[in-house]
Formats: C-alpha cells, structure tokens, sequence
C-alpha cells in the first residue's frame, strides 16, 4: 500500500513540475519574453554553476577516494601478484592525473569563455606544436606502461621452476577437482576415453607416474612460500581457474592442457587476522546471521570465471594456504587414488 502510495506521489510531482513549467512560459509570453532565446545574463549564471560544479565534483571524487579506496583492491596473496598491484595502481595514478587535468579545464574554461555578445572565439587549422604535443605524450606515456606490462607478463608466463609443487585442477559442469603429482612431481597419464563413474579424471592405471596420484574435492592445500604450478584441464565447455586473491586465471579448455603458476605469500590464518578481513568477515556474518545461517570463516577461494552452464555459480573450492610442516602433513593423511 505504501509502496502504491509512493509511486502515485512520485507521478505527481512530475505532472505539477510540468504544469508549473507550462504556466511559466506562457507568463513569459505574456511579458514579451522569449523564454528559450538565451541570454549573456544566462551563460554568466551557468559558467558560475560550472565552476561551483567543479568543487563539489572533486570533493565527492576525494570522498570516494576515502571511502572506498582500501575496498578497491585487497592485499595480494601471492609473490607476482604484488608487482600485479603496483603495475595497476601506476596504471590508475596515470588515468587519475589525466581525468583531474582535463575536468579542472573543462569546467574552468566553461566558466572564463561563457558566451558573450560579440565575442569571438580564435579559428585556426593547424598547429604543429599542438600536434607533436598529444602525439608524443601519450605514446611517451604508453611505452612506459607496456613496457612495464611485457615484463609482468613475461614473468606470469614464463616456465615454472623444476621445484614447483605440481597439482592438476580439473573443471567439469559444475565442480573442481585437484589432483596433486605425489612423491615425483609427475602426474601419471589421462585420457578422456577412460573416463568412468568411478574414475572420472580419466587416469590411465597402467601408467605407474600416476600411482602416486592424489586427488581431493571441496579444498586442497598448498603450502607458503612454495611456487605451486596448476595444470588445468576441462571436460566439456571452456572454464576458467580464478583464484582472485592470488591474481591469477587462466582459462580450462576441453582438449587440451593450460598452465600457470604462483608463490603464495600469506598463509590462511595470517590473512584472517588482517583488519579490514576482520571488518569485511563482520559484515558478511551480519547478513548470515539475519538469514538464519551459521557464520563462516574467511578462505581464498577457486572459482569459474566463465559462464558455463545454469549452475556456474556452484564452480567454487577452497584454497587452505598453510605452512610447509602442515602441508606435508595433510598431503600425507590422503591415500594415493588407486590405493584407497
């Protein structure tokens, strides 16, 4: 009823704001004006709003800034992630510095160069000067930043090491599962025709590299410190492994097997006592608690960043980042597959 009441409100205030329009003009007919000829009196009282607009402009930007500046970005979990984040807020200080420049002109030329009788603004064609200015500046600016982009790339894209802890993450509509390498690194051979209700990574059992295999649903573990190398493969659609806290994705093609790899940089338990994952957890089990559900704890996450089916949104496992010590000892509570 409420509601009803507010949308009949909101309706007629624009038929009065409408009417009282309507009576304006036709009293201005009435006086000989003309009320939609501007005037000199009119652009000096808008270039005046224009430049009260640029103040209360910034000082919302500012307010922003503050506000929602520390949400912007939460804190890199892994090693490469950390130049990640400096290449994108270098990238955003540049995009700031131009937007403040270019609105202080705009607004500040909208209030000195308001239209006056007789005033006439300069005409010219061509200038060389202007030219080789907003030609070499930009391409100046951009050199730098792919410059700096080639080289986080190269060092995202590059071989992992040898040492790297091998685990394979298989997407499938609508889950992941981890298979982790075992004692040799080496994951043992697949093959999408020995996939079975039983044996659904498609693991070749005559291969003896795979018979140290591990797999794991729900979460897997990896250690701190330690360069993780994923391989990641797709049963039937495309998927995408995101794992956002680590500044990471790559995405799972059916066919065919995609890599990448990150040192992890923060346990677990080290990123739950982070003050602003604190006060994000609070809020969050705020919201829990009024629907009636059981609060949770903080956890990096795996994710599907493609939308591959009516249940995408299930395509979620827990990370767990924990020390070297706790690691070995999880991993060694899990049976190889083919011995369970």
């Amino acid at each position: 009823m409420i509601q009803s009441l507010i949308y009949v409100a909101i309706i007629l205030t624009i038929f009065a704001i409408g009417y009282l329009v309507r009576v304006f003009e036709l009293s201005s007919s009435l006086k000989g004006d003309k009320p939609y000829e501007v005037t000199e009196k009119d652009n000096r009282l808008m270039s005046k709003i224009m430049l009260t607009f640029l103040f209360v402009f910034f000082a919302f930007v500012i307010w922003n800034l503050i506000e929602y500046l520390p949400l912007m970005l939460p804190e890199s979990a892994s090693e490469h992630g950390v130049g990640l984040d400096w290449l994108f807020n270098f990238n955003m200080a540049i995009i700031f510095f131009v937007f403040t420049i270019t609105h202080i002109l705009l607004f500040y030329f909208s209030y000195k160069y308001y239209g006056r009788k007789g005033n006439i603004a300069t005409y010219f064609t061509h200038s060389n000067k202007l030219e080789m200015i907003w030609t070499i500046i930009p391409a100046t600016v951009l050199a730098v930043i792919i410059i700096f982009g080639l080289k986080a790339w190269n060092k995202i894209t590059e071989p992992a090491s040898k040492e790297a802890i091998v685990i394979q993450l298989y997407s499938k509509q609508f889950d992941w599962t981890a298979r982790y390498a075992g004692k040799d690194n080496e994951l043992g051979a697949s093959n999408y025709k020995l996939i079975t209700e039983e044996n659904t990574l498609g693991m070749d059992i005559k291969d003896s590299k795979g018979a140290d295999d591990i797999i794991v649903k729900n979460e897997f573990h990896i250690p701190v410190n330690k360069e993780i190398e994923f391989k990641l493969n797709a049963r039937e659609v495309i998927h995408s492994a995101f794992l956002p806290h680590f500044r990471a994705q790559m995405n799972c093609v059916p066919g065919m097997t995609t890599m990448l790899h990150f040192t992890p940089i923060i346990t677990t338990a080290e990123m739950r006592t982070k003050p602003y994952v604190i006060e994000l957890m609070k809020g969050i089990n705020e919201a829990r608690a009024k629907r009636g559900e059981k609060p949770e704890e903080f956890n990096y996450i795996l994710l599907c960043n493609k939308i591959c089916g009516n249940s995408h949104y299930n395509m979620q496992m827990t990370v767990i980042v924990e020390s070297e010590a706790d690691y070995k000892k999880w991993l060694k509570s899990k049976k190889p597959y083919f011995k369970k």
